[in-house]
């Protein structure tokens, strides 16, 4: 048996005011290795009931929701579980807000089931998912604003930084630069100290917003 066999698999919360999306979703994703659909929710406020009842790995997200929207919910499950957005809307404010508010990606809903399957995975093991377009809106963003003042980072800070905002997991990180986790375990912790950031998708938008991308 394989370690990917061994592991158990990544619960998923599904959230979206659709009956046909969200249901048609979690039939796709209930075909996928390693998914394991725990619900599903009509709202944002459903979705904070489910997830402190069912304790998800994951919840997929929509923005636009009644009652409380994804990116609110988000916001509040910041720290408790992983949200990644999926939705049809690539909005500049919605993606700004959502990354904000803690969300460990935006995702259109125009992916593959097998895909999606991928990102949930990787969002799981700590690794932020944007879809082409999505990345494509946060560079022009960042082409398009004026940035603040820059903060001095050492040459391999601004290294490891550019791999955060591209998603990289730490390991991955170390395997580009040839350093070991540790080691950049100990940089990414000084850039958020530095940055004055509480988590890596902040550091990231700090990095899309100066051009580090």
């Amino acid at each position: 048996m394989t370690r990917d066999e061994a592991a158990p698999p990544v619960r998923v919360l599904i959230a979206d005011d659709e009956r046909l999306v969200r249901e048609g979703i979690a039939a796709l994703l209930a075909l996928q290795h390693g998914i394991d659909v725990v619900g599903t929710a009509e709202s944002g406020s459903q979705a904070l009931e489910l997830a402190a009842r069912l304790t998800p790995d994951v919840i997929l997200m929509d923005v636009r929701m009644p009652e409380v929207d994804g990116v609110e919910a988000a916001a509040r499950l910041r720290g408790q579980t992983r949200v990644l957005i999926l939705t049809t809307f690539d909005d500049d404010e919605y993606i700004i807000r959502a990354l904000h508010a803690g969300a460990c990606g935006y995702l259109l809903k125009d992916l593959p089931a097998a895909e999606l399957a991928q990102a949930v995975r990787l969002a799981h093991a700590g690794v932020d998912q944007y879809s082409a377009a999505v990345s494509g809106r946060l560079a022009a963003l960042v082409r398009t604003r004026t940035a603040p003042h820059a903060i001095e980072l050492t040459e391999r800070e601004t290294d490891v930084l550019r791999l955060v905002a591209r998603g990289a997991a730490n390991r991955e990180i170390a395997r580009t630069l040839y350093l070991s986790e540790g080691t950049v375990k100990n940089h990414v912790s000084s850039i958020l100290n530095r940055l004055g950031v509480r988590d890596r998708t902040q550091a990231a938008i700090y990095a899309h917003e100066h051009g580090l991308r």
